[in-house]
């Protein structure tokens, strides 16, 4: 299958956030194991089921660093199961994300992180062409338009009764 260069751009740019988010969350994950959070105070976990962060460690590493790769993997060989794996690994950030916050509080790196989740959700809505306007004003916004024939595959039929 080969995608329109706009949709190898926004693949790249996906396969290179998913890598990113892998990356940061096995360093986040040997953090935790390793150096049992590395200089963030034990009290971040009272209240919480961890006396350590041992098992949120694992969890970070092996759950969201490990949808994160798969997912990156997936688009690189083109699997057709990666649009869903990107998803996966999308929600998988936010849901872990959302959950941090919810036991041990804000910290403005979660912002960042949340993001990510919702990026990498909009980029792979736009390679399914669920989110075509995406691309569409993506490349308008570079000085290339979409070809006719693209932008009417990925368009909604129009006069439907």
């Amino acid at each position: 299958m080969s995608l329109p260069l706009s949709d190898k751009k926004v693949s790249t740019l996906l396969v290179v956030l998913l890598m990113f988010g892998a990356v940061s969350a096995f360093c986040g994950a040997v953090l935790g194991i390793v150096f049992n959070g590395a200089g963030v105070p034990l009290e971040h976990l009272a209240g919480t089921p961890f006396s350590s962060f041992v098992v949120p460690g694992l969890i970070l590493g092996v759950v969201v660093g490990g949808t994160q790769l798969a997912a990156g993997v997936a688009l690189l060989t083109r699997s057709p199961r990666a649009p869903l794996m990107v998803a996966v690994a999308g929600f998988g950030m936010m849901i872990w994300i959302y959950t941090e916050l919810a036991l041990i509080g804000y910290s403005w790196l979660q912002s960042i992180y949340f993001g990510l989740g919702i990026v990498e959700l909009i980029l792979v809505l736009a390679l399914l062409g669920i989110a075509p306007e995406f691309v569409s004003s993506w490349d308008r916004h570079r000085g290339r338009a979409r070809s006719p024939e693209k932008s009417s595959e990925t368009s909604p039929p129009t006069g439907v009764s």
